[in-house]
């Protein structure tokens, strides 16, 4: 029977990792075709985007040059808003929701259940529901340059960081707390020296989370910032385009590359943050 057993089981997960292995490859084969373009021609691109370049169609870096170098407003700027915007607006996030969490786990009372609830209300409602009165609201209250848009991400990337962080809360010892109180420690200094740094693992994993969304975020500084005067690199490389409409295909693969590789990088080397950061959260009280 447990000979039976280990086969079934042995059976079952080699088949889970052959899907994998599958939907693993999908994944990475959009990333290898945007690396394969970003060092061909315009022209083999629209022909081919599956080949490999050859002496033909082998431009060298020159996508990276023109990319850069298009038009009048310079990708270093745009390089700068974006991590301006996704420094600011992680930090921001992870300071305001993991007090708003404490608070919410310490307190226990009908409001503060209230936010709470409100918070995870907010993870399912379709951005699109509100991005025409988003685009108005943040013209009237000021909040269209790259130094206030990162309030309007706390608000976007609240809902996820305050459930998590929440999760983790509940499985701090409160008699630590208690103890730091009866040392003479007030509720801000309690939380600074004693909660923060027991909050490190979902800390990372939310931080992890937050710059990959704000990094590669299109649509809310399309709709929020002047286009005329910032521009994030998705923005950028969207107006890549030449006379009559037409796109630079070798180009913008070459920017996406630029704008992809860091936070790949920095998402492997986080990358078993997260997973411990999700877990404590999510499962822990």
């Amino acid at each position: 029977m447990k000979q039976r057993y280990k086969q079934h089981y042995s059976r079952g997960s080699n088949l889970l990792t052959a899907v994998f292995i599958v939907v693993g490859l999908l994944w990475i084969v959009p990333i290898i075709a945007v690396a394969v373009n970003a060092f061909k021609t315009n022209a083999a691109v629209n022909q081919n985007a599956f080949a490999l370049p050859n002496a033909d169609t082998f431009v060298g870096f020159d996508n990276f040059v023109k990319g850069m170098t298009f038009g009048n407003y310079p990708f270093w700027k745009s390089v700068g808003y974006s991590l301006f915007i996704t420094l600011a607006s992680t930090a921001l996030i992870l300071i305001c929701t993991s007090m708003a969490a404490w608070y919410i786990s310490r307190v226990g009372s009908t409001f503060t259940k209230v936010v709470y609830y409100l918070c995870i209300f907010s993870m399912v409602v379709p951005f699109q529901m509100v991005m025409f009165t988003l685009s108005t609201t943040a013209d009237t209250l000021k909040l269209n340059t790259p130094w206030t848009i990162p309030i309007i991400y706390l608000g976007f990337g609240a809902g996820l960081a305050v459930f998590m962080f929440t999760g983790f809360v509940h499985s701090i010892p409160l008699e630590i707390e208690e103890a730091a109180v009866i040392d003479g420690c007030s509720p801000i200094r309690t939380f600074f020296s004693v909660v923060l740094p027991m909050l490190k693992p979902t800390m990372i994993s939310v931080g992890v989370l937050e710059i990959m969304w704000v990094w590669n975020d299109y649509l809310l500084p399309y709709l929020v910032l002047d286009r005329t005067k910032y521009m994030t690199i998705p923005i950028h490389i969207q107006y890549l385009k030449g006379s009559y409409g037409s796109v630079d295909l070798g180009a913008t693969m070459a920017l996406i590359l630029l704008s992809i590789i860091p936070v790949i990088i920095f998402y492997l080397t986080c990358q078993k943050h997260i997973i411990k950061g999700v877990a404590a959260g999510a499962v822990k009280g």
